[in-house]
Formats: structure tokens, C-alpha cells, sequence
């Protein structure tokens, strides 16, 4: 089940709201965490199992790892046991393939492929029962005792499935204790709108175009259109993911729980680091926090972080799929950010605000050129094409269609990647509260509903591209 189909707008959520609201306060958990196992449980029933499972192992290695009660040697052996337990589902159901494809490649071996579907989420709720588990042991929360409880923070539907990465330190309080009133409820409408807009209407709707062109015949195509459809890419994937975030977070905000921002609108960055300070900051500083760190981050030399910064983006890229592409993008990300550091930040510093712009622009759209064809053929071809080296004209009469076809919609994409909306309503929201609170606001809200539902309604079926993650 996906955010953005009618069966979740129209049956699951309105049922889930509705006896959430009706049940007491003490039973709020239960019925939240079996909503959440019906959610997990639809498309793929088999896999809810390995969910409990892992629930199941962090409750017990959580409570374990607590050293106060338990002692440094029986703690340290749970939180490694919990560890060894995730990065193990992950690299069985995610990687085995992988590395069996790669070993029958190097030494013409012959090993059958496991064939494990992706239990959808698996990225997201390993890595929360880690954090959960090595937040204990480090002695940063206290070990939950309640079972029903923690499996409510590791199944809650709303970030399940794509994030953002929830970490308990941050809703713990919440679980046990979170407050309800119609303006909350009311912001969480409003958030879940927005991101169902981004989704249904703006990255669906860019994402035909790079279709278009990726199915489009040698003679239609130019290197613009290499490069439309790689920027056509770009957007797609930040509203896509975005948009899913900010469901998320207004799904939690109805049911009364607050998630920390994932996306700080990225694409106006000046630097790639400022970039990943704005990207899927979940992530971003899930690593830092449990691998950089850990690893000894900036404190054992300048020659240390280097290696340090390589390891952690290496698996920041590894972590999206289990394909070389994504490995070279995590690769190209930490030697463009290892650049930055060591050489181009004073040059930045000085340089005029656009041009460190374009410099960023150029940059992310590039890595996301790498990020988009996990077919190594595809990928090779796209930069063919877009650096001029695939024999294509730099112009094409398509070229000139695709681009007054799908003019308007960039430009909203432009306008949309930027805080000038957000901007332009708290200004509005400042000079004319009542005609912005009480007319503008919801009726927008209810047109985003509307118009996205239609959308909905009439095209085919899309997931979200981080539910294959």
C-alpha cells in the first residue's frame, strides 16, 4: 500500500483515524502498531514476519544493552548481536543477489541467485532498530519495556516504508505521552496535501517526460535532450521523496507525533556540502552519528577523515541499492565534497552567490545522471550523450517539442524547489490573517486533495522511488 492510492486516501487512512480517535488514550499504541502491521502486511504478507522478528530481537537485545543493569560485556554483546542482525537481513534479502552475480562474473562460477523479493522499508526499519539498540548501550535513552511500544516506533506506517529515518531519541516522549488538537491535526492535513501534490501532480508529471526520452529513438534524440532528461530526473526524484516526507510528517502530525524535516529545500544550495546538509538529512546524519564518528570522524588526522568521509559515502550510496551505479554515486558525492574541503571552500567563500549556484546545480545534476540507469550500458550511453561523445546534434526538432510541451511545468518545478511559495504565504499570512487563515489556506489545502486525487484517479500506478531503497 503507497500514500498515493485511493485505497489508502479513501479506506485504510479515514478507518485508521477514526478508531484511533475513538480508542482510550491507553490503547492508542495497540491500535496503531496492528494499523501499521496491515500496512506492511498488504502487499507482501509473508515479510510482516521478518518485521516482528526484528522488533522482537530489539526488545530483548535493547533491554540487554542497557550497561547499568546488565554490565559492559553482556550490553556490548547485545548491541553487536542487534547490529550483526540487521546488516545481516540487508545484506541477505538486499545484496546476496548481488554479490553472487559478482562472484559468478570474476571466477566464472556458477552459483545459483538466492531470488529474495525487497521487503519494502527494510533500509529504514534496520537501521531505526540499530539506533535504537546503540542509543541504549551509549546510554542516551532508556531501554523500552513495553513491547507494543516499541513496535509502534519501528512499524509506524507513516515513515515505514521510505522514511524519514525516525530515530527513537526523538519520539520517545511521544509514544508515551503525545498531545492532540484540531490545529495540529489541522497542519498535518496541510503537510500531507502538500506532499500528495508533489507527488501525484509534479514529480509524476516530470517523470513522463524523462520516459519520453529514455524510450525515444536515436534520431529524435540530442545532447539537450540528454540533459533535459537527466534535469527532468532531478526534479522527479526531489518530489517524489520530498513529497513522501512531507506525508510523513503529516501523517505524524495527525496522529500526533512530530518528525524531525528530512528536506530543507535543496536545490538552492551554493556548495555540494550545503547540498547534503539540505538532502535527506535522516540519513545524512544517521551516518555521521553511527559510522563517521564511530570510525573516528575528524579527530585522528586530516589523511583519517579522508578515508573516513570515502567509507561513509561509499555506503551512504550502497545503502540506496545493490548496484555499482549507486556505489559510484555515493563515490562521486564524497570525492566532490573531499574537493570541496580540502581545496575549493575559500574559493567559494569569495565567489558571487549564483555562480557558486550553477557550480552546485551542475554538480547534483550530474550525480543524479549516475544515480538514474542502474543498467551500466544505459548509463554509460546517457553520458555519452550529454558530454557530446554519443554522435548526436546538439539540437533536434523533438528536442525543440519536449521543452514547449514541458515548459510550464518546469517552471512551477523552478519556483517550487525554492522557499519563495512558502515565503509568499506567511507573508500573506502576516498582511491578511483572516482572508489567508480562513479562505486562501484551506482552500488550497482542499484544491491540492481534489486535483491530486483526479490525477490519481485517471493514471497508472507509480510508486514512490524510495520504496525500492
Amino acid at each position: 500500500m503507497v500514500f498515493s492510492s485511493l485505497v489508502f486516501l479513501f479506506a485504510f487512512l479515514p478507518a485508521v483515524l477514526l478508531l484511533y480517535f475513538l480508542v482510550p488514550k491507553r490503547f492508542k499504541n495497540v491500535m496503531l502498531f496492528i494499523a501499521s502491521l496491515i500496512f506492511y502486511a498488504w502487499g507482501e504478507p509473508i515479510y510482516v514476519l521478518l518485521m516482528i522478528a526484528s522488533i522482537s530481537v530489539a526488545y530483548v537485545t535493547g533491554l540487554i544493552a542497557d550497561k547499568e543493569k546488565s554490565g559492559k560485556k553482556k550490553a556490548f554483546a547485545a548491541t553487536l548481536i542487534e547490529v550483526v542482525w540487521s546488516l545481516g537481513l540487508l545484506l541477505l534479502f538486499k545484496y546476496s543477489d548481488f554479490f553472487v552475480v559478482n562472484l559468478n562474473s570474476l571466477f566464472g562460477t556458477q552459483i545459483p541467485l538466492l531470488g529474495f523479493s525487497l521487503p519494502i522499508g527494510i533500509s529504514f526499519y534496520s537501521f531505526q532498530s540499530m539506533s535504537y539498540v546503540i542509543d541504549v548501550y551509549r546510554g542516551q535513552v532508556k531501554p523500552q519495556r513495553n513491547f507494543i511500544t516499541l513496535g509502534t516506533y519501528v512499524a509506524l506506517f507513516p515513515q515505514l516504508v521510505a522514511g524519514p529515518i525516525v530515530r527513537y531519541t526523538d519520539i520517545e516522549r511521544q509514544l508515551s505521552n503525545r498531545s492532540f488538537s484540531m490545529r495540529r491535526f489541522a497542519q498535518g492535513v496541510k503537510r500531507f496535501s502538500v506532499g500528495l501534490a508533489k507527488k501525484a501532480l509534479l514529480a509524476n508529471g516530470i517523470y513522463v517526460l524523462f520516459e519520453e526520452i529514455s524510450a525515444a529513438d536515436a534520431s529524435e534524440l540530442s545532447v539537450t535532450a540528454a540533459w533535459l532528461s537527466v534535469i527532468a530526473y532531478t526534479f522527479q526524484i526531489y518530489f517524489d521523496f520530498s513529497g513522501y516526507s512531507d506525508m510523513a510528517i503529516g501523517l505524524g502530525k495527525m496522529l500526533g507525533f512530530d518528525f524531525l524535516e528530512n528536506f530543507n529545500y535543496p536545490y538552492i544550495s551554493k556548495s555540494i556540502t550545503e547540498f547534503w546538509r539540505r538532502w535527506h538529512m535522516s540519513l545524512s546524519s544517521w551516518f555521521r552519528d553511527y559510522v563517521y564518528i564511530p570510525l573516528g570522524g575528524n579527530r585522528k588526522g586530516k589523511l583519517r577523515q579522508c578515508i573516513n568521509i570515502m567509507i561513509v559515502w561509499f555506503l551512504t550510496g550502497f545503502w540506496h541499492g545493490a548496484n555499482w551505479n549507486f556505489a559510484l554515486w555515493g563515490v562521486y558525492f564524497g570525492v566532490v565534497l573531499l574537493i570541496e574541503k580540502l581545496l575549493l571552500k575559500r574559493w567559494l567563500d569569495k565567489l558571487p552567490g549564483a555562480v557558486c549556484h550553477i557550480y552546485s546545480l551542475l554538480l547534483i545534476v550530474i550525480g543524479w545522471g549516475i544515480f538514474a540507469y542502474e543498467d551500466t550500458s544505459e548509463l554509460v550511453t546517457s553520458f555519452k550523450n550529454m558530454f557530446g561523445a554519443g554522435g548526436l546534434p546538439i539540437w533536434s526538432e523533438q528536442t525543440g517539442m519536449w521543452l514547449v510541451q514541458y515548459l510550464p511545468l518546469m517552471v512551477i518545478l523552478v519556483v517550487a524547489s525554492t522557499p519563495l511559495m512558502k515565503s509568499f504565504g506567511e507573508w500573506l499570512d502576516e498582511k491578511c490573517p483572516s482572508l489567508y487563515g480562513l479562505v486562501l489556506e484551506p482552500i488550497s489545502v482542499a484544491l491540492m486533495l481534489v486535483v491530486s486525487t483526479a490525477y490519481l484517479a485517471s493514471s497508472a500506478f507509480n510508486p514512490f522511488l524510495y520504496f525500492r531503497f
